[in-house]
């Protein structure tokens, strides 16, 4: 798309630092730079929290070999 905008003086020399230091064309600057500020405004996402429920069980973990043949059967061994 080909369109006319005008920066202000401290965009503009943003542009141009990018496009200095990172040997980009002005397209390529903009394009950059405005990519990287839409993405900085995203809103997080929630943060995954496993949600869990007490059984009511009563295992001893302590040997873990008689807790799986508690939870798995007495097969398991």
């Amino acid at each position: 798309m080909r369109t006319t905008i005008t920066f202000d003086d401290d965009v503009a020399a943003a542009v141009e630092k990018v496009r200095r230091e990172e040997g980009k064309g002005l397209s390529e600057a903009v394009n950059d730079l405005v990519r990287r500020g839409l993405l900085s405004r995203r809103v997080p996402e929630k943060p995954f929290v496993q949600k869990t429920y007490p059984l009511g069980l009563k295992i001893d973990i302590t040997c873990i070999g008689d807790a799986l043949e508690t939870l798995e059967g007495p097969e398991y061994r």
